[in-house]
């Protein structure tokens, strides 16, 4: 048994299946760079048959990426295989990654197919992958839920077909560590040709314990993990790359199994990955969150001064976290803001490079430093946003606690000049009147949050709202040094959302 595991992330697929998490190619495309620097093994990279969209994303992708192996999802059936093939096959080790639901509550209510219909269909599917690619990955779909004998049948069953990874998934969450450990045994034990193959897990957080779930399989004889970063994903999102990662590398002694994570990138990764989805990682979020590596309690500072490995079981820098992050000012040039990003992780091209210095500057004029998290926002906001239905021009805001808040806004709509003005409850409530009229937009908005994305009182602010338009959500997010017209760019980003998700629909699907 081999004593690395196989880190397959699949955020651009599962982690865009957050509510309102969906991204555009030219995000894709960066965010699947930027995995690849992170030292992941396999990519996920999306699911083509769901749309053109995310066929366009994954061949691009696949065509891009030079050392990470890169699948495309598909379900059991010839044109999903097809597709999934043609998006993946210019990639440097393609693979097809085929499922269907093995539990008796999905074959009867989901799928209306008997034990023997579904393996047979899980045969016919793999071997159709194979005659593409000689790297398949088959899963039960809902497999901690299934009956452990007839489990471990398809799994023979699709690694006789051809299958060099099989995944058990925990595709609803409801396994908890022990009991999931005990089925990896099982399979391990009972699946006579399981030496062919590379056991996968893939674990969902709706009890709280995928990274947990993980773990236990990995400890018996599970050598891939499936994973997202910053665990997102749909309802209570996936097993946490970076937990997963750092807890192998942290307790060698109980899990002496290594990965080719480089973990330096680990917080550059999920700063890229909030700044694009929108997705804030919440303060006390294991290894990544803002308080991960914060002490306030006095006998914890006192301890921390004496040994920092009295209350820091890991260093901060092992995760790519400096404390010292102080890099940039007005008089920064533009060869040092290049090689800063390429550090971050952001090789940008001489046109994307002028427009992200040209806000460069314009924000060093207005606050003293410019900081890492700024230079995220401000590529975010000028490099991945280009294509857009509504552009913000201006905002003017009036208000004081004598006068009635009223807003000015000019947006460009498709290219042409659009002004509009109107009063509301507060500046930012008069802000989204005058955006909402200019746009006609029948959205509703669910949530509005405001954070600072660095300390002091010139940080810029940053605003999420969270927007659901006939089912389809989408989070918008905006930054500024000032909080109103912050707020006016996240609603306007969430309404490009809308637009992009009206004109791409992607096909969702609970898998695995």
């Amino acid at each position: 048994m081999t004593d690395r595991v196989i880190i397959f992330d699949t955020t651009l697929r599962d982690g865009e299946q957050s509510p309102g998490a969906s991204m555009n190619t030219a995000e894709k495309m960066r965010l699947a760079a930027q995995l690849e620097k992170l030292g992941v093994d396999v990519l996920e990279a999306g699911f083509p048959a769901a749309s053109d969209g995310d066929f366009e994303a994954v061949s691009k992708i696949a065509q891009k990426l030079k050392k990470t192996q890169v699948t495309a999802l598909a379900r059991t059936a010839k044109d999903d295989i097809d597709k999934a093939w043609g998006a993946v096959k210019d990639a440097v080790n393609p693979r097809i990654h085929t499922f269907i639901a093995t539990s008796d509550i999905h074959m009867k209510y989901k799928l209306n197919m008997e034990r023997d219909a579904v393996l047979a269909k899980a045969v016919e599917a793999v071997k159709y992958a194979k005659s593409f690619t000689d790297n398949v990955e088959f899963s039960a779909e809902d497999g901690s839920r299934s009956d452990r004998d007839f489990l471990c049948k398809v799994f023979e069953a699709a690694i006789s077909a051809g299958a060099t990874t099989v995944n058990l998934p925990d595709t609803v969450g409801y396994a908890i560590p022990h009991e999931f450990a005990d089925m990896v045994r099982y399979v391990m034990k009972n699946v006579p040709n399981i030496g062919k193959a590379v056991l996968s897990v893939h674990c969902h957080n709706d009890l709280g314990l995928a990274t947990a779930n993980t773990i236990a399989a990995i400890a018996e004889g599970a050598r891939q993990a499936e994973v997202t970063i910053n665990g997102i994903g749909e309802r209570a999102g996936n097993t946490s790359l970076e937990e997963v990662v750092m807890t192998l590398n942290t307790r060698p002694n109980y899990m002496p199994m290594g990965t080719n994570i480089i973990t330096e990138q680990i917080y550059p990764t999920s700063r890229q990955v909030s700044m694009i989805t929108g997705i804030m990682v919440q303060p006390n979020k294991a290894i990544v969150g803002a308080n991960a590596f914060a002490h306030e309690a006095g006998i914890h500072q006192d301890g921390m001064l004496k040994n920092p490995m009295t209350y820091e079981i890991m260093r901060p820098e092992a995760i790519g976290l400096s404390s010292n992050k102080l890099v940039l000012g007005k008089h920064s040039g533009r060869h040092a803001l290049r090689e800063h990003l390429k550090e971050m992780g952001h090789d940008l091209s001489d046109e994307e490079l002028n427009i992200v210095f040209t806000k460069f500057k314009e924000l060093a004029d207005k606050k003293k430093h410019v900081m890492d998290e700024d230079l995220e926002a401000l590529v975010t906001e000028g490099i991945l946003r280009t294509d857009e239905v509504f552009k913000l021009e201006y905002i003017h805001v009036t208000c004081g606690s004598t006068v009635l808040p009223m807003a000015s806004i000019k947006l460009l709509i498709n290219g042409r000049a659009s002004k509009s003005a109107n009063y509301g409850n507060g500046p930012i409530d008069a802000a989204f009147n005058a955006i909402s009229e200019l746009t006609g937009t029948e959205s509703e908005l669910q949530r509005f949050s405001v954070s600072a994305l660095t300390g002091g009182t010139d940080a810029q602010g940053e605003v999420t709202v969270r927007l659901s338009e006939n089912g389809l959500v989408a989070l918008g997010r905006g930054a500024d040094p000032d909080i109103i017209t912050a707020g006016a760019k996240a609603y306007v980003n969430g309404l490009n959302r809308l637009e992009y998700l009206k004109k791409h629909p992607v096909e969702q699907t609970d898998v695995v």
